[in-house]
C-alpha cells in the first residue's frame, strides 16, 4: 500500500463477540477511522438503521450486487448474506483516510486474499462460555440457532492463526485503546513511511 493512502483496517472474530460494539465505541471517540457499513439479508434487530447499522437487502438485491461484482467480498453465514459493497471502500482509502470493515471470519478470509497489505484485527472473546451469554442476552435466537453459532464460533477461533493482531474483547474500553494503538503502529511502520523519507533525504 502507498504511504498516501488509507488503512484498510478488518475486525473479524465469531458471531456475538461484540464486533459491532466495538466499532460504535471506536466511532464515539471521534476517530479519524471512518465505518465501512455491510449489506445483509438478515433482518434488522431492534434499534438497528438500514444505512447506518447495515444496508439490509433482500436475496435478490444481494444476488444482483453479487452478479454486478459490486462487493470488495461476500459471504453466507448461518443462512443469511453478508458483504462490504465496494466502492466506498476504495473511495475512503484512495483519500487517506482509514477504513474498518466489520466482517464475518469467512469474509476476512476472502478480503485477505485480494488486500494482503490490510491490517487484520482477531476480536476474542474472554471465554466460550461468556461468548454463549452474549449471543443469548440477545434474545434474538433460539436455542438451536445459539447451538448452530456455537460450533460455528469453534470453527472461527482456529481461523485467528491468520490474522495480524489478536485483541481480547474482555471490556470494550480496553478493547478500543488496543485496536487504537494498533492503527497508530501501523501508521509508523517503516515500508510505510520509506518513500517520504527518502524524498527529505534526496532533497537535502
Amino acid at each position: 500500500m502507498q504511504d498516501d493512502k488509507g488503512l484498510l483496517i478488518v475486525l473479524s472474530g465469531p458471531a456475538g463477540v461484540g464486533k459491532g460494539t466495538v466499532c460504535r465505541a471506536l466511532r464515539e471517540q471521534n476517530t479519524d477511522i471512518q465505518y465501512s457499513v455491510s449489506a445483509t439479508t438478515r433482518n434488522p434487530r431492534e434499534g438497528e438503521t438500514h444505512g447506518v447499522n447495515y444496508f439490509f437487502k433482500s436475496k435478490q438485491e444481494f444476488e444482483q450486487m453479487i452478479e454486478e461484482d459490486r462487493l470488495l467480498e461476500w459471504a453466507r453465514y448461518v443462512d443469511n448474506y453478508y458483504g462490504t459493497p465496494l466502492d466506498n471502500v476504495l473511495d475512503t482509502i484512495s483519500t487517506g483516510q482509514d477504513i474498518i470493515l466489520e466482517i464475518e471470519v469467512q469474509g476476512a478470509k476472502k478480503v485477505r486474499e485480494k488486500h494482503p497489505e490490510g491490517v487484520y484485527i482477531f476480536l476474542m472473546p474472554p471465554s466460550l462460555a461468556e461468548l454463549r451469554s452474549r449471543i443469548t442476552e440477545r434474545g434474538t435466537e433460539t436455542e438451536e440457532l445459539i447451538n448452530k453459532r456455537m460450533t460455528v464460533a469453534r470453527e472461527e477461533l482456529d481461523m485467528m492463526k491468520h490474522y495480524d493482531y489478536v485483541v481480547e474483547n474482555d471490556e470494550v474500553g480496553l478493547a478500543v485503546e488496543r485496536i487504537r494503538s494498533i492503527v497508530t503502529a501501523e501508521h509508523c511502520r517503516k515500508d510505510r513511511l520509506i518513500n517520504k523519507y527518502q524524498q527529505l533525504v534526496e532533497v537535502e
